[in-house]
Formats: structure tokens, sequence, C-alpha cells
């Protein structure tokens, strides 16, 4: 079966535009739409591979550039704090409803799924159909945190002379994972500048602009906490085993904070989960997609 995939924009919650895909099944779909936000310093196309799998099994999946990343506006006050992301999301999930008559099920990476969960936090019941958070929780190691930032920071301003510069720096970053045997993925998530380098495709001032990704602090745990522990909606954790942001602990306090949740832990697996294991996390999302309908009685959490 294939799927049509269509550019597609949207309004964030500024009046900002988000570049999206459209992937639609071929022949008549059936479920909810599912709304897929990628993680901090990623694109859209962080999702090709899970949106295709969706869409192939009926359901309409948008894959969007949030606000300063891809294909996306860049945002002239710099507004780039947890909170304007999770206001994006609810934008977003309003014109996906709208769009198709059915409220999505959100599936955030990291950033995505922070501003998923504080989405699904302010009180619309119908915002959401499903929740599922990927290798987020309102607990994360400050170490990882610094670990990845620091990584993301260090050549966003000098950028690669290459693609082959580009990728040899996230070997040595993801040692784990196998190199792609094509660099075509990778042209995705960076952009040319005048002068010929190749710097990552999102904003710097994500990372060291005047609001920042990690304005708010506490207030923002304290509001991620409260959001979780409201979740009424069906929602799935999904954690890389060799996660460098969300521990064990971590989970143990998530899954008491959410009862109901199912539970994968992808071995394998850092933080990139999807990209790291894309097969093993595109079976997880299928089997919750397939719980929502009733295809199966419960998920299996393991």
């Amino acid at each position: 079966m294939s799927n049509l995939k269509t550019l597609v924009e949207f309004q964030g919650a500024a009046g900002n535009r988000l570049a999206a895909d459209r992937h639609e099944p071929k022949g008549s779909g059936h479920g909810n739409p599912v709304l897929l936000l990628h993680g901090g310093g990623q694109t859209r196309h962080a999702w090709g591979g899970a949106a295709r799998r969706i869409a192939d099994a009926g359901h309409t999946a948008f894959t969007v550039d949030q606000r300063g990343h891809g294909d996306s506006a860049w945002l002239d006050d710099k507004a780039y704090a947890v909170s304007d992301y999770a206001a994006d999301a609810v934008a977003l999930c309003r014109a996906i409803t709208a769009q198709t008559g059915k409220p999505p099920v959100l599936v955030g990476a990291s950033l995505g799924g922070l501003s998923g969960l504080l989405a699904a936090g302010q009180g619309d019941p119908d915002l959401l159909a499903g929740l599922v958070l990927v290798d987020v929780t309102p607990h994360m190691d400050p170490d990882g945190i610094s670990r990845i930032q620091g990584f993301m920071a260090e050549r966003m301003r000098d950028g690669f002379a290459t693609l082959e510069e580009a990728a040899a720096a996230i070997a040595a970053y993801l040692p784990h994972r196998p190199q792609p045997r094509s660099l075509a993925g990778l042209a995705k998530n960076l952009r040319i500048g005048s002068d010929g380098r190749h710097r990552w495709h999102w904003d710097p001032a994500f990372i060291d602009g005047p609001r920042t990704i990690n304005a708010g602090g506490e207030a923002v745990q304290d509001h991620l906490v409260a959001a979780a522990k409201g979740l009424k909606i069906p929602v799935l954790l999904v954690r890389g085993q060799q996660s460098e942001l969300v521990t064990e602990e971590a989970v143990v306090a998530f899954r008491k904070m959410v009862p109901h949740a199912g539970y994968v832990d992808v071995s394998g697996a850092g933080h990139m989960v999807a990209g790291d294991r894309n097969d093993a996390f595109n079976d997880a999302v299928m089997a919750f997609l397939d719980q929502l309908e009733g295809r199966v009685e419960s998920f299996i959490s393991r």
C-alpha cells in the first residue's frame, strides 16, 4: 500500500507559519489523525518512516516543523520557550480537528512531547484523542540535557564545511548508531548559508536567545507534573533503554502520576528512539493506535 504526501501550512499561536507534510492513506482511511512533533534541533523529516507506516495503516498523519525549525518561520521576538511550543501544539490540534473532523493523537519526541503534554494539560478534553511521549517525562536528567544542548550549540554558528564533516560529528556523538549509507536524510536537517557552509536547520536563538527552550526553569517542571497528573486520555510512554535523559526512576515517577499509561522500553535505543530503532518504535505506536480503535483489547507494557 502507498500513501499520498502533500506540503501544507498551519498557523501557530502567534500567527507564525508552520510548514508540514500531510500523509494520507491511499483509499479510505479510519481512526484518528496523528500529529507528529519532532524534538529540539530536528525537523519534520525525522518522522518520515513513522508517518509512512501510520498512513499505510489507514490514518492521516501530519509531520510539522516546529517554530524556528526546518521550513517553518523563525520568530522575530525569538519566543522559543516550552510554553510557546505548547501554544503552537494547541493551535495545530484545533486546526487538524477542523480539517478532519476528529481530534488527533499527538506523538511527541522530547520537545514535541513536552509541547503535547502541556497542551493536553490546558483543560480542553476534546483537544487530543491520545498522547505518545517519546523519551520525555516531567523529570529529565539535567546532565543529559546539558550534553545534548552542548552538542547542538557547539557548531551552530560556525557550521560545517561539508555534509561529511557534519556526519562525522554526529557519529562521534552517537557512536552506538550505525552510520547511514546515504547523507540525504542528514541534508534535510542542515541549511546552506551564503558562505557555502552547512548549519543546523533551526534558529540559533532557540539555544542562546532572550527566550530559550530553558526559560521557566522549575515552574515549567511544575506545570508538566500537574499536566501529567491530570491526564485522562490514553497515554503511551516510549523510552530508549539507553536514554541520556529519561532514567528508570523518572519512568517510575511518571507511571505513578499516570497509572493508566502504557509503557515500552526500546532496547538498543538512546534518546533518539525513532532514529535508533525505527521499526521497534513504529511497532509500539501502531499497537497504541490499534488499541484506541479497539483492534486489540489492551496495550501490553513491556
